[in-house]
């Protein structure tokens, strides 16, 4: 390709701004990020800001690479054959290429009552909105946070290490991808905090109301303020601008991380389903999706053959408060190890990683191309796998 690209990066978290980073390689290619906000956000740290302990937002300037062009807008639909994306405030900005990297928020909240009366936690807005609500509680109100995940069990161990009464409503298992050592260790952490944690098959929310939340086995629990972190969405742009996405609404690619519908439109983070096998949801994930995405850009822009992603993830971490944290190893299929470190020690180790989530990001953009990140074979074993599985269903089926 001669003369310059222009790369529009549509979502400025994790992945976006890797892959705008890294696209600055090279001189004849532009990149312009479009955000609906004006300050990157630290995802990771959203239960802190919901706790006081940190503000969870960076100014674009501290991350982004100097040649990158910011835009602060909405886009709300990609016009594939036109190669251009439409604005909320008015508009279209062009591209040769561009990067899918909308990230996710909170999932539809269709347990009654919840949408009105529950409120969530996955993006910098809602966790304002929350920390509000929370600062106008009396310090003994009932809390109750629904969702055994890590932003779940997160939001209660902040919490509570403040003094807050609160109850974890799990839904199932606490901590469900930790192995069952580390998930013990966490519950003790817990019930020192003084949080309530209620699991298994009938802890599981079924309406929400303006004061209490009401069980599968009919409990019924008092609380003035419910948090709700059972899941997390992604924005439904591909699927509103025709392009094929998966039963959640990621875009659907193959393992390039290219959209199956159009090879000039490329994925990344959260919004990404490659082979309809999507990687779990993480900041690690993001940022290391992001730069393959534009390492995918980039080698169609020098007329090569992309490579497929090769991902495998180390590790996952939870905090427990500010002075203890699992971080739980793992095995290069991303399920846990027993090994795993909490603690003191973990609660180090889980602040390096939110650091350096961000600082991958500086170091990107002050030296474009030099995010590395850890692979493995596991995923193109299930690949076979899943491709070996399918002649034989076939044949069942006929």
């Amino acid at each position: 390709m001669s003369g310059n690209t222009e790369v529009v990066v549509v979502g400025g978290g994790y992945a976006g701004v890797m892959a705008a980073n890294r696209l600055t390689q090279r001189d004849d290619v532009t990149v312009t990020l479009i955000n609906p906000r004006p300050t990157f956000v630290a995802r990771l740290r959203l239960h802190q800001l919901v706790g006081g302990s940190h503000g969870a937002v960076f100014d674009y300037r501290e991350v982004l690479a100097e040649g990158v062009r910011l835009v602060i807008d909405t886009v709300t639909r990609i016009d594939a054959a036109g190669r251009n994306v439409t604005l909320a405030e008015g508009g279209t900005v062009g591209y040769d290429y561009l990067i899918y990297a909308v990230g996710s928020g909170s999932t539809d909240r269709r347990v009654p009552g919840a949408a009105e009366f529950a409120y969530p936690i996955a993006t910098l807005e809602a966790a304002r909105r929350l920390r509000s609500v929370l600062d106008a509680a009396p310090a003994t109100a009932a809390l109750t946070v629904v969702g055994g995940g890590p932003t779940g069990i997160e939001t209660a161990a902040e919490l509570a290490e403040q003094g807050r009464r609160v109850t974890l409503v799990c839904g199932g298992v606490l901590g469900p991808y930790l192995h069952p050592r580390a998930r013990r260790t966490a519950s003790r952490r817990l019930a020192r905090l003084g949080v309530t944690v209620l699991d298994g098959p009938d802890a599981e929310v079924t309406a929400v109301t303006r004061d209490a939340v009401r069980l599968g086995d009919g409990r019924e629990l008092p609380s003035e303020v419910t948090i709700w972190t059972a899941g997390f969405g992604v924005p439904d742009l591909a699927a509103r601008s025709g392009l094929r996405t998966d039963a959640v609404g990621r875009l659907l690619t193959d393992e390039t991380l290219t959209s199956v519908d159009d090879e000039r439109i490329v994925a990344a983070g959260d919004s990404a389903a490659p082979s309809d096998l999507p990687f779990r949801m993480s900041a690690y994930a993001a940022g290391c999706l992001g730069a393959h995405a534009a390492d995918t850009v980039l080698a169609r822009i020098a007329g090569e053959h992309p490579a497929p992603v090769d991902l495998s993830f180390p590790a996952m971490c939870i905090s427990l408060g500010r002075r203890a944290a699992i971080f739980q190893l793992a095995h290069k299929d991303d399920t846990a190890m027993r090994l795993y470190i909490g603690g003191r020690a973990g609660a180090k180790l889980k602040e390096l990683s939110c650091e350096y989530s961000v600082k991958h990001l500086v170091d990107e953009a002050r030296k474009p191309g030099s995010h590395t990140w850890p692979k493995g074979d596991k995923r193109r074993q299930l690949l076979r796998a899943r491709r070996d599985q399918a002649p034989a269903a076939a044949g069942r089926i006929a």
